[in-house]
C-alpha cells in the first residue's frame, strides 16, 4: 500500500478575495526554496488512523494551533512519489506570523557524525490563490484549484 498523508487546507475571504494557507518546509534543504516548495500542512498517517483526525493532528504539530470548523473532503492527489494525499478545506484564520512547528533532526552538515535539529516548518504565509499556486508544491495546485470552485 503506498504511504498516505493527510492535510487542511485553510482558507479565508478577505475583500471579496479567496487566501489560503500554506507553509514552508524547514531544514537546510529547503531553506533557499520558494516557488514550488509550500505546501498544506499535511503528515503521513497509518491505515487505521481516521485520515481527517490525521489532517488535523498534522495541521497543530506543524502550525500550533488546532483547526476547527466545516471540513470539506477534497479530491485525494497521488504525488510523484506515489504518495496519496488526503486533504480538507476549512474557514479560519491564523497568525500566520505565530506559528510554532515541531522539531526533526538530521546528521548536518552532512557525513560531519553532528545530529542538528530544525523546524518542520520555517514559515507559514497567506496568498491568494494566483500566487498560492506558484509558491505551492506541483502536485498540490489541484487542492487549490478544487477550492476555488467551491467557494
Amino acid at each position: 500500500m503506498p504511504k498516505q498523508s493527510a492535510g487542511v487546507l485553510l482558507y479565508k475571504l478577505t475583500d471579496g478575495l479567496l487566501h489560503v494557507f500554506l507553509v514552508h518546509p524547514g531544514g537546510p534543504f529547503f531553506r533557499k526554496k520558494d516557488d514550488g516548495a509550500w505546501s498544506i500542512p499535511k503528515g503521513e498517517f497509518d491505515d487505521g488512523e481516521e485520515p481527517l483526525a490525521a489532517a488535523q493532528r498534522e495541521f497543530e504539530e506543524e502550525v500550533g494551533k488546532p483547526v476547527n470548523g466545516n471540513f470539506i473532503k477534497l479530491q485525494p492527489i497521488k504525488q510523484k512519489s506515489g504518495k496519496v494525499v488526503h486533504a480538507w478545506a476549512v474557514e479560519g484564520d491564523i497568525d500566520h506570523e505565530q506559528i510554532t512547528s515541531n522539531q526533526f533532526e538530521i546528521e548536518w552538515p552532512p557525513k560531519s557524525g553532528k545530529m542538528a535539529s530544525f523546524p518542520e516548518i520555517d514559515r507559514a504565509g497567506w496568498f491568494t490563490i494566483d500566487v498560492a499556486r506558484q509558491k505551492i508544491i506541483p502536485g498540490q495546485v489541484a487542492f487549490i484549484d478544487e477550492l476555488e470552485k467551491l467557494v
